[in-house]
């Protein structure tokens, strides 16, 4: 189902792609870029006749004429400090449009972690092993044009037994001062008994234009990794998001996901997949999505059951405001052979504004039978009763009502593992509702 817009985005990438088959790489580079880019060519973009895009619509995304990120001038005035988390010592990683920002980073060099942009990467070993190798067979074409044109990103491998010193912060920063395109593309490996926590965040420079990015991540876990992954969402209304997050885990591993959208960004469209592919792994995956204005967040999961002994637990909330939207599509897959799985998935919604709309579909697909799952979904408003009981005793009625949406994303933001990120997500939690009752 394709969507083919005159002076829109598709002709560019398609005259992109020309010119990238041209260029000098390895073989086996231009044999994968070949393969996904004729896949898009055969699909297009999705449409919302797709069911899994259904509530998702990209027209007024893709017909838009841009500059691509090849050809855009990155602006001299680049402001990370809306990125900064307080008192997070970390490593910095600056990424303007998908391109390294060396003058911006702070990263020491540090034995057994490498971090290389993913054009220079290509003679990696695990480069060559894992690249396009797990998020290539989702069915999302967003992928598929990542790994045909990609050319900016990171890079990012943990040997064997390494414990990273500090977090990884990598800030995404989108500038521009005309209506431009951006494509990310980034690989992770963690090799056996390694382990890192990586926190992401999304912002827009000041005064950028229109802008759409499209980020590509592939993470793999070999056996007894562990990763805590945050990502924090803090755009500018000038900027729209499409997101896929592919998790790919060997025996023993760990990974926690935790997804922060706050007031901001027009559009957000996040698939994060989670393959369980040996016994006795974990994974995690938690949500807070606060929306205002007319914003759009629609978060995608898959957590894939492949073997026995796994456990995995999801809970996301969704607090819309004004106009907003949040949609929450979580699938969860217990395959065949996947005996005594635990698997919990929970979605709960809160809709602040009159006018807010939560569309909510929680999935679970079981195929063995000595298993232990369960998953749910809560949809309610504000509690009129629990804000009269509040200002009953004297606090006021913008106060009482951030104690409440405090109260209903405390469940989510209790487990995250950093401290210091958690306290920084539940103080933007507080200002993006202060800033719409103010």
């Amino acid at each position: 189902m394709s969507t083919l817009v005159a002076d829109s985005l598709y002709p560019q990438l398609v005259s992109s792609f020309q010119e990238i088959a041209n260029a000098q790489e390895p073989a086996e580079l231009v044999s994968l870029r070949q393969v996904a880019f004729d896949r898009f060519q055969k699909e297009g973009f999705p449409t919302v006749k797709n069911e899994e895009w259904k509530y998702t619509n990209l027209h007024s995304l893709i017909s838009t004429a841009y500059v691509l990120d090849t050809e855009a001038e990155i602006p001299n005035d680049i402001n990370i400090s809306k990125a900064v988390i307080p008192e997070l010592e970390a490593y910095r990683i600056v990424l303007v449009n998908g391109q390294f920002s060396p003058a911006l980073s702070t990263l020491d060099e540090e034995t057994g972690l490498v971090v290389k942009t993913i054009a220079d990467a290509h003679g990696e070993v695990n480069f060559q092993k894992h690249y396009a190798q797990h998020a290539d067979k989702s069915d999302n074409i967003f992928v598929q044009l990542s790994t045909a044109l990609q050319h900016a990103g990171l890079y990012i491998s943990v040997s064997k037994n390494k414990v990273v010193a500090k977090p990884v912060h990598i800030i995404h920063v989108a500038a521009g001062d005309t209506d431009f395109f951006s494509q990310t593309r980034n690989l992770i490996v963690l090799e056996e008994n390694a382990e890192i926590e990586v926190v992401e965040s999304f912002i827009t420079n000041n005064g950028a234009a229109k802008n759409l990015n499209t980020k590509v991540t592939e993470i793999v876990l070999q056996e007894n990794a562990k990763m805590q992954h945050y990502y924090l969402q803090v755009s500018e209304s000038s900027s729209n998001y499409i997101h896929h997050t592919e998790v790919y885990q060997e025996q023993h591993s760990l990974y926690n996901n935790y997804n922060c959208n706050l007031p901001g960004a027009s559009f957000i469209r996040h698939n994060i997949n989670v393959r369980l592919d040996a016994e006795n792994v974990e994974s995690h995956l938690y949500g807070v999505n606060l929306t205002s204005g007319k914003q759009f967040v629609d978060n995608h999961t898959i957590v894939d059951h492949m073997k026995p002994h796994c456990e995995s637990y999801e809970w996301y909330k969704n607090i819309p405001q004004d106009e907003s939207t949040a949609v929450f599509n979580g699938k969860i897959f217990v395959r065949e052979d996947a005996q005594k799985t635990n698997a919990f998935q929970q979605n709960n919604n809160m809709l602040i504004g009159d006018k807010s709309t939560v569309y909510t579909k929680p999935q679970l697909e079981i195929f063995a039978d000595d298993v232990k799952c369960s998953h749910g979904c809560t949809m309610g408003q504000f509690d009129d009763e629990a804000l009269f009981y509040l200002r009953a005793r004297g606090i006021g009625e913008e106060s009482a009502r951030i104690l409440l949406v405090h109260a209903f994303a405390f469940d989510v933001t209790s487990r995250f593992s950093n401290p210091t990120v958690r306290s920084y997500v539940e103080n933007l939690v507080a200002a993006g509702l202060e800033a719409k009752a103010s």
